[in-house]
């Protein structure tokens, strides 16, 4: 399925037909996470609570023991 980029207000954007909408089980105002993938592409799948929250405490880690991960 091709899908087109479009200017949106002062944004750019993709809009996803009903169709695949459905397919996905998405609706207006779900949150989804965009992953970029290996071959230059990008992976969109629903938002993941638990994951950002693991993320979050990751990022903290990693500002708190920037040195340490350095050395290694």
């Amino acid at each position: 399925m091709q899908l087109e980029i479009k200017k949106i207000g002062n944004s750019t954007g993709i809009i996803l037909p009903k169709e695949l909408l459905g397919q996905l089980d998405l609706k207006q105002g779900d949150q989804v996470t965009a992953t970029l993938t290996p071959d230059g592409g990008f992976k969109v799948t629903r938002a993941d609570e638990t994951f950002a929250k693991g993320l979050d405490i990751a990022r903290k880690a990693m500002r708190t023991y920037h040195n340490t991960l350095k050395e290694l």
